[in-house]
């Protein structure tokens, strides 16, 4: 039982857990669902929602495609180097649909728990646009089963309202570059905690003070 058990978790077989919020880790239904919604203690992944923004959703809008897309760049970046801070960061995804419990949320994978546990502790007391971060780990581990297929084929038919997650491309150079730049920085920090390490253990050792004679 208990192999048959684990082997549906989080499944649609799953009749006591939520297979929306643990493949997504949102759910339509919110805290209203009939299922448990686990929140990891210890998780790569973190999750901002509600943040993006995208103006082509208001309906007056005067932005053209290519100004809307230089703001998303912008905002993607901006969000890239502040959450690369804590930790490499090996994806970062953000929502483009307008369901709200996926609307603008941004998803960062690190590659460590406990880098995106510091994320975490420290976003949760930082402000952007004059609005409060909330920022919670995320049972997500695979943004292919995340993500909506029919969506990357243009043959999606929910639209925004898609339970699955609709992902805004950023330009393919400014990807690279920002990747491309977190990895020189990691190899530089790298390069300079072994110098550390080596400085330290060639350091002369301490001298231990002769005991004091004895008592007469």
């Amino acid at each position: 039982m208990a192999t048959y058990l684990a082997s549906i978790y989080g499944t649609e077989k799953d009749k006591v857990n939520c297979s929306f919020y643990f493949k997504i880790g949102a759910c339509r239904h919110g805290d209203r669902c009939s299922r448990k919604h686990v929140k990891p203690n210890f998780s790569q992944t973190i999750l901002l929602p509600n943040v993006y923004h995208n103006p082509s959703h208001d309906a007056n809008n005067n932005m053209t495609r290519e100004e809307i897309q230089e703001h998303f760049d912008d905002f993607y970046e901006d969000f890239f180097v502040e959450l690369a801070k804590y930790g490499e960061i090996e994806e970062m995804k953000i929502c483009d649909n307008i369901g709200d419990h996926l609307v603008g949320n941004i998803y960062a994978r690190y590659m460590y728990e406990e880098d995106a546990g510091n994320a975490v502790e420290s976003l949760n007391n930082r402000f952007y646009a004059g609005r409060p971060l909330w920022a919670e780990l995320s049972p997500v581990t695979d943004f292919r089963e995340a993500c909506c297929r029919q969506y990357e084929t243009a043959e999606c038919t929910r639209g925004g309202f898609c339970n699955f997650m609709h992902l805004k491309e950023v330009d393919r150079n400014l990807k690279k570059e920002l990747y491309a730049s977190q990895r020189n920085y990691q190899r530089e920090k790298r390069r300079e905690e072994r110098h550390r390490d080596r400085s330290h253990s060639t350091a002369a050792p301490e001298t231990m003070a002769p005991p004091p004679p004895p008592l007469p």
